[in-house]
């Protein structure tokens, strides 16, 4: 059977819970269409997360990467269509605040997406859920580790669907932060759905 590497991350910055953390463990070790869901939590460390990415790779040879964050104020499931070359944003839960620096030094621009994205939204919506393409991960950790992923299986000459999905809120991080949110069923159904069309 294939397998399919998930990540999520631990909660951040003034948010007490990250959805992401709930998602992961909830499917781990599920089966979706022919994929063995491996679940893992990254930490929210710029100078830790996107090796910790490259060692899960490693260490599972996952046949595909799907990557999670939560996006506080979405109000829809929006899937990423590019990784820029950049670190920069608040600070993380070491301490750490880059300024617009380089993710890797003599690395491209950006990669696109290997994932099925369009397809996933159509997936979702199908489900009676919101959702839609995202055209910016950002410059926080959401971007660093999809753009670390996705140069690695560029590096190895590896064509495995690799990429990032953005989540709204859980209604618990809702009510704490006064932001649109999601219920965990819901968010765990959105992401279900999009390792269904791969």
């Amino acid at each position: 059977m294939k397998k399919l590497l998930l990540t999520g991350f631990a909660p951040f910055l003034d948010n007490p819970v990250n959805p992401t953390t709930n998602i992961v463990e909830q499917l781990h070790n599920q089966v979706i269409s022919d994929y063995a869901v491996i679940g893992h939590v990254l930490p929210v460390e710029f100078q830790q997360s996107g090796s910790d990415m490259v060692r899960l790779i490693e260490t599972y040879d996952p046949d595909a990467v799907v990557s999670l964050g939560v996006a506080v104020g979405r109000r829809l499931v929006t899937p990423e269509r590019i990784a820029i070359n950049c670190n920069d944003g608040p600070i993380d839960n070491r301490g750490y605040k880059p300024a617009g620096e380089k993710i890797v030094e003599n690395g491209p621009d950006g990669y696109f997406s290997t994932l099925p994205i369009q397809h996933m939204v159509q997936n979702i919506k199908k489900a009676n859920l919101p959702a839609e393409i995202s055209n910016t991960a950002g410059t926080y950790l959401c971007n660093n580790v999809m753009y670390h992923t996705l140069h690695y299986f560029k590096e190895q000459k590896l064509h495995r669907p690799s990429g990032f999905i953005h989540i709204p809120a859980s209604h618990e991080l809702g009510l704490e932060r006064n932001v649109p949110s999601w219920s965990n069923e819901d968010l765990a159904k959105a992401v279900w759905e999009s390792i269904a069309c791969l």
